[in-house]
């Protein structure tokens, strides 16, 4: 075979190739938002976007759809580490925790099992996930509701008029958390993560966390 030949030849083996080379690309977007708020007044607490921790969050998706037996949403984590008021009432928030393989809350102080197929969960009607679709779109939304009820945590202070930002149920950070393993365990892994103003959990009020979790197919994704 003379060298124009085997020109000809190549180019047609990259051409078949580059045919049969699947022309797919596409990403997926994952993106949260949390209301916080009192179901008994209607009062809405909080109300904004999270942060995503995509590391972990790509670990989950892998993981759940390989039928792993981790990675899926187990547990909501509340903290009170997410923001320094100082004498005058001005907040500073710190960054979303949103890098790093064991990245945390700042200072986690209390948590609830969300999973409503999961054993530890005391009260599946009022803390559970709903899967939501409607055909035709290219996102699901996965929807997590958390209910701190008035008894709820132990030690809690009787009314929400605390001047102590830094007490243990004045909440300024929340994030869901997967299951890898334990029930609220070390190795379980921060999924998103939400820096508010600081909320105070007392006896007198009833607080509900919905929590959206919005997962998207990007069709148009380019490398």
């Amino acid at each position: 075979m003379n060298e124009e030949n085997k020109q000809l030849q190549q180019e047609k083996t990259e051409k078949i190739m580059k045919q049969s080379k699947p022309q797919d690309k596409s990403g997926i977007k994952v993106e949260g938002h949390i209301k916080i708020w009192d179901p008994t007044s209607g009062e809405v607490i909080v109300d904004k976007r999270n942060a995503i921790h995509y590391e972990n969050m790509s670990i989950a998706l892998a993981n759940s759809l390989a039928d792993r037996s981790t990675g899926f949403i187990h547990e909501m984590a509340f903290g009170n580490g997410g923001t320094t008021v100082d004498p005058t009432g001005i907040i500073t928030y710190l960054t979303p925790n949103s890098t790093g393989s064991n990245a945390s809350l700042y200072n986690q102080t209390y948590y609830k099992v969300v999973d409503d197929n999961s054993s530890g969960n005391k009260d599946t009607s009022r803390n559970k996930m709903e899967v939501r679709h409607t055909a035709g779109n290219k996102y699901t939304d996965i929807i997590v509701t958390c209910t701190l009820d008035y008894g709820e945590p132990a030690g809690q202070a009787a009314f929400d008029n605390t001047t102590d930002f830094n007490d243990t149920f004045v909440f300024d950070e929340l994030g869901l958390k997967s299951f890898e393993g334990t029930e609220n365990g070390d190795t379980n892994k921060l999924l998103t993560h939400v820096i508010f103003h600081p909320v105070q959990k007392s006896l007198n009020r009833l607080i509900q966390i919905d929590y959206t979790l919005r997962i998207q197919s990007l069709t148009t994704f380019t490398e």
